[in-house]
């Protein structure tokens, strides 16, 4: 039986060697990658089985590197790994194309354990569903009435966030968490014009839900009979 291929990709020198030892000693193939641009280029010329992504990298948020694997045709079972445990964290990180998500500190049993679950799958469909609408991790796009429209991965992180929670409000500060890396700079106005894009792409799709605002609250997703 051929043993696993996976790609850690971690910046902790030290967790990302603990976690190729116990892999290996698991029956799994390791590699270990310390940077975005290090993980795409392995993943050109191996693709993997599956990967094992820091979110918080030196080089690049792993959101962002999980959704270049995605436009690229890499289908591989992604579990994230993070120090943030928040709700709308976790919900950004599936949206962005992963396929589970462990939070730090972590026992490397229950990795290997998840792991091993994710490679049984294999190849399963990441995609967010609600009735006919449909968010497309893979190639950032809306299906919806028999219409697709593409998104960038910025508009496609802030969809996924509103998708992940219909009917319920999130505040501003949870979707620049989802949208934007951590640390990132984003200005009020800047959130305005990433939902002011969505707003219009959605208003040309058939039988696709609203951005509603909540007066001094928030923005939740919402289909036009329950506005």
């Amino acid at each position: 039986m051929t043993e696993p291929r996976v790609l850690i990709l971690e910046d902790d020198v030290e967790l990302g060697g603990l976690l190729e030892r116990g892999l290996k000693e698991e029956g799994f193939a390791p590699a270990l990658a310390t940077t975005g641009a290090d993980a795409l280029d392995r993943v050109a010329s191996q693709p993997p089985d599956a990967l094992i992504i820091d979110i918080g990298l030196p080089d690049a948020d792993g959101r962002d590197v999980c959704q270049a694997l995605r436009a690229r045709g890499i289908a591989a079972p992604v579990l994230f790994l993070t120090a943030r445990d928040a709700l709308t964290d976790r919900l950004a990180g599936f949206g962005a194309g992963g396929d589970d998500y462990l939070t730090k500190p972590f026992a490397v049993e229950e990795l290997i354990a998840r792991l091993r679950a994710l490679v049984r799958r294999g190849g399963t469909d990441t995609a967010i569903e609600l009735g006919g609408f449909r968010l497309d991790p893979t190639t950032h796009a809306i299906h919806c009435g028999g219409v697709t429209e593409a998104l960038t991965p910025t508009e496609f992180r802030l969809l996924a966030a509103l998708a992940g929670r219909p009917d319920e409000v999130l505040r501003r500060r949870e979707l620049v968490e989802a949208a934007w890396p951590a640390g990132a700079i984003v200005h009020d106005n800047t959130l305005d014009v990433y939902l002011a894009r969505l707003r219009r792409k959605l208003r040309y799709i058939p039988d696709s839900p609203r951005i509603a605002t909540i007066q001094r609250v928030g923005y939740s997703l919402r289909w036009p009979e329950s506005d």
